[in-house]
């Protein structure tokens, strides 16, 4: 169970100080798939089947060629416990000769949002990312109806692309055709 700034009795903008953002380990897949199941049933109204979200989390987890899972982890008094996470796959731009990371699955537990969590990942993503020559950008999309995490992103210092994503899904939109029936 993540507990709130005020379990711990700090002003949250000391917490920040005692943030670690970091590559996320096999040890912190049930809370990533806890999270991501949190975030699609939110965000989407979608529930998603557990035993297939814990088989991609290990496989990317596992497979750094795919992407990697970033979490932000609070230590104190020897106690770890992760706020937030999102998940960095790859893009390769043919007109850029480099790879965009597009950010996904963000979520920051409800207890810990509109207290820097997710600026202070995405700043750590945005150094790494500039750090790398091979990397030409970052992208991220977001529920069209959801303002209040546009904003945060906007707030970061991204901007909506002149893009629309188009998808034909062949995983959950089988999913979502039985949940009709």
């Amino acid at each position: 169970m993540v507990a709130s700034p005020k379990d711990h009795g700090l002003n949250p903008m000391p917490v920040l100080d005692h943030l670690n953002v970091r590559l996320a380990r096999p040890e912190d897949a049930a809370t990533i798939v806890s999270f991501s199941a949190a975030m699609a049933l939110e965000t989407e109204g979608r529930r998603l089947d557990l035993d297939r979200l814990h088989k991609g989390t290990i496989t990317l987890l596992e497979s750094t060629d795919r992407g990697f899972f970033m979490v932000a982890e609070l230590e104190q008094a020897g106690d770890r416990q992760l706020l937030g996470q999102l998940m960095i796959t790859y893009e390769w731009s043919d007109w850029r000769n480099g790879v965009f990371w597009w950010i996904q699955s963000v979520y920051v537990h409800p207890d810990w949002r509109r207290q820097g969590v997710y600026r202070t990942m995405h700043q750590h993503v945005l150094r790494e990312a500039k750090a790398r020559k091979d990397v030409c950008g970052l992208r991220l999309y977001v529920e069209q109806d959801n303002q209040g995490a546009q904003q945060v992103y906007y707030r970061v210092g991204l901007s909506p692309s002149s893009y629309l994503v188009y998808e034909e899904d062949f995983a959950l939109a089988k999913q979502a055709r039985a949940n009709k029936l």
